[in-house]
């Protein structure tokens, strides 16, 4: 299960996949179980039918793990990696506490080299709480009272564990800038390294002419690969050269205005909910959003596994990221779903109890899960845009957000606030249309205009659905009716739009998510429900 090694830009052969089956217990208790409650597949969350469990963890529960594992013995150290564990996880190895981290969406390691035995046995328990919407953490499209656009929650482990076994100095990180109009890339490390490229060696900080290079596109992904050593440790990586900007309110690729075409992608599965059954299935959904000729995804409101990064990076996918929402537990609907019918959007979002962000714990949260998201993807030569705020969505603060994104991230472009409550700062201005026809109007501020959710036309698929309900925007009788209403949104309202000065646009949706079925795939990923020929036929605009 989930045999390839996690972390594609910063890989050691050393490694070992803890990926499989632990045991659990999902008690009402601080305290360590005395008894488990039987055997769960990780990193599959306890509510998804992929983890052989199929239960439901409650706000007032404690959901634990437990394995034994044997570790080389030896003179290096071991680190535990977690990819995602959802919301706030404690780790123990052989009785002691190794590692606390709040945060379901971003990674985190665990040194266990003190606590293992001399034989380098060692038995880890992980402990987990997760409040979804009751705690203000991100929680994205996680709800306990799920339905409609609001899907089933999911706690614990649900992105890869693996552990590695490095030397007593090891890398600890990289950071990969490519700087393109120089024509170098910058590498670093942490503590310090050596870079291998093209037969050279460089120290770091190493700013590293890269002459002659192929530019990184969507149509032609050029990756170029390296290694950086640190006396006996070495990690594999790779970088791509490319730059984002915008440029008379048009998105730029490498200096050149490219209409970013794509579709939204919730990265939900009906076996694994948030989690990808399979390294297979990662590359399905983005080739085959490829084939229906987007060359951008935008992922809502929840992050994927590193994998998923680097199959966008060699498939040549572009990704706008979003921060996964938080806030209060119920959001106020005059506030984040009037705007769809009244088109008011004009509230200043320093209003923290109209926002539901009244708790300034809370407020400090999201900044610190943001600094770990930016910080988590930065290499990602894929990622085009960061998305800080939907709809309104525990939106505070927007304008201050984006400068601190941009203190850490000044290579990509921000969309500070997406669908509404527009701050005006920034050169994005985002807009979301569903119930009446798009007409483009250029930004007054001569921002480029983004159209970052549209569409949204459900069609049920009988067999191939979640349950009963339909949820979506506009009902189709049948492929026919979806095929016509997609081909009349696009060539009367997109196309015309682009030519007037639109800069993106992102369809609603990649695939059905449980009762939400507007996707152009079934859930159980099936059916497309046009050919792909005709989709690739209407959006290739």
């Amino acid at each position: 299960m989930f045999e390839e090694y996690p972390r594609p830009q910063m890989e050691r052969d050393n490694w070992i996949n803890l990926c499989g089956e632990w045991d659990y217990a999902i008690t009402k208790s601080v305290l360590v179980p005395n008894a488990w409650d039987g055997r769960i597949r990780v990193p599959f969350s306890p509510e998804a039918p992929a983890s052989g469990v199929s239960r439901l963890v409650k706000p007032d529960e404690f959901l634990w793990y437990r394995r034994n594992v044997d570790f080389p013995a030896g003179g290096g150290r071991v680190l535990l990696h977690f990819g995602a564990v959802d919301q706030t996880a404690v780790v123990w190895c052989n009785g002691r506490e190794v590692a606390t981290h709040t945060g379901g969406y971003t990674p985190f390691t665990a040194d266990l080299t003190d606590t293992l035995e001399n034989n380098g046995h060692g038995e880890i328990l992980v402990a987990v709480r997760d409040g979804t919407d009751k705690t203000g953490l991100a929680r994205g499209k996680q709800r306990m009272a799920r339905g409609g656009l609001w899907y089933t929650p999911q706690s614990g482990i649900w992105q890869p564990v693996w552990a590695e076994c490095v030397p007593q100095e090891y890398i600890q990180s990289l950071r990969i800038t490519p700087r393109y109009d120089d024509g170098e890339v910058e590498i670093d490390a942490a503590p310090r390294g050596t870079v291998h490229f093209g037969g050279q060696t460089y120290e770091c900080p190493a700013h590293i002419s890269v002459p002659g290079f192929i530019p990184w596109t969507p149509d032609n992904p050029q990756l170029y690969e390296f290694t950086v050593t640190l006396g006996e440790d070495q990690v594999k990586s790779y970088f791509a050269m490319r730059k984002f900007s915008v440029e008379n309110a048009r998105l730029c690729l490498n200096n050149r205005a490219l209409f970013m075409n794509g579709v939204l992608d919730q990265g939900y599965n009906p076996k694994g909910l948030m989690t990808y059954p399979s390294d297979e299935a990662m590359v399905h959904d983005i080739q085959t959003a490829k084939d229906m000729g987007f060359n951008t995804l935008r992922k809502h409101l929840k992050t994927e596994p590193l994998r998923w990064y680097y199959h966008c990076d060699r498939l040549g996918m572009l990704v706008w990221q979003d921060m996964p929402n938080g806030g209060a537990q119920n959001y106020n609907d005059l506030v984040v779903a009037a705007p769809n019918i009244t088109g008011f959007t004009s509230l200043r979002d320093n209003k923290y109890g109209l926002f539901g962000r009244r708790n300034p714990a809370g407020r400090k949260q999201y900044y610190d899960e943001l600094t770990e998201l930016v910080r988590h993807l930065y290499n990602s030569p894929c990622i085009a845009l960061w998305v800080l705020f939907n709809e309104g969505w525990g939106q505070f603060d927007a304008a201050k957000a984006r400068e601190l994104v941009l203190s850490l991230d000044g290579t990509r472009l921000i969309d500070h606030a997406s669908g509404w409550y527009d701050q005006g700062v920034g050169n994005i201005k985002s807009v979301h249309v569903y119930f009446q026809k798009y007409r483009h109007v250029p930004d007054k501020l001569g921002r480029a205009v983004i159209l970052s959710e549209f569409g949204g036309y459900n069609l049920r698929v009988w067999g191939h659905t979640w349950n009963e309900k339909d949820f979506g925007y506009n009902s189709c009788v049948d492929a026919a009716d979806l095929e016509a209403k997609l081909h009349r949104l696009y060539w009367n309202e997109v196309y015309p739009a682009k030519k007037a000065g639109l800069a993106a646009a992102i369809f609603t949706q990649l695939t059905d998510v449980e009762e939400e079925l507007n996707g152009l795939m079934t859930y159980d990923r099936q059916i497309v429900k046009i050919p792909l020929e005709h989709i690739r036929r209407i959006t290739s605009i």
